[in-house]
């Protein structure tokens, strides 16, 4: 991971479902070393925000920047940085969870045994099967588990407790919390409780459909 301060900062985004709004005036920021939990009821927006945030969709209003730069202007150093696992699981179909993983850490530029992962995330018995041939629960798991193997900076996780047991639970509490001690950014959306440290984490509640 890179030893360099990173910083996402977004100000007066509103959010937007066909012709209804579902957030508006949203600001934030977030920075190495910190992790920022979106909650709120179904249909609010938190998964619009996060794919905003990544530039996988555009806000009506508002910007997003980079290390002070737009977004729009800085794109490809940003996905350099950041992994982002939702319910599109953004998986090579064809190729085996292993080997996901082993792309993903390629570009990270990082070589390692992925073992750990795999069992932590009930993957092992999994491992060598092409992705498309998983249930939806398994690519949800092998989506994560690419993001933890990435070496990136900024997680993006939306969700991730989805489809793990108690002990996936806190084994995945524990790696989050360790990215972050170990100067990374984290936001995620979450239902349930988050297992992290609450002097690393803040948390947002956004509201029902706005008017």
């Amino acid at each position: 991971m890179d030893s360099r301060s990173f910083r996402l900062e977004w100000s007066n985004l509103s959010l937007w479902r066909g012709d209804r709004c579902l957030q508006s005036n949203l600001s934030g920021s977030l920075a190495s070393g910190q992790a920022l939990t979106l909650r709120g009821p179904n249909g609010c927006g938190k998964t619009t925000l996060l794919r905003s945030l990544c530039g996988l969709s555009l806000p009506e209003t508002g910007e997003i920047r980079w290390q002070g730069e737009l977004l729009s202007r800085v794109r490809t150093d940003y996905y350099a940085h950041m992994a982002y696992s939702g319910h599109s699981n953004g998986l090579k179909s064809d190729l085996s969870t292993r080997e996901n993983l082993s792309f993903a850490a390629r570009l990270g530029k990082r070589e390692r045994d992925h073992a750990e992962l795999l069992l932590g995330l009930n993957l092992q018995d999994c491992a060598d099967i092409p992705v498309r041939s998983l249930s939806a629960g398994q690519r949800r798991r092998a989506s994560l588990a690419a993001v933890l193997a990435s070496g990136t900076e900024l997680w993006v996780l939306d969700e991730p407790y989805t489809n793990l047991d108690r002990a996936g639970c806190e084994w995945l509490g524990q790696r989050l919390n360790a990215h972050i001690s170990n100067g990374g950014l984290l936001l995620l959306a979450a239902h349930q409780a988050s297992l992290l440290d609450p002097g690393i984490e803040t948390s947002v509640e956004l509201s029902g459909i706005a008017a």
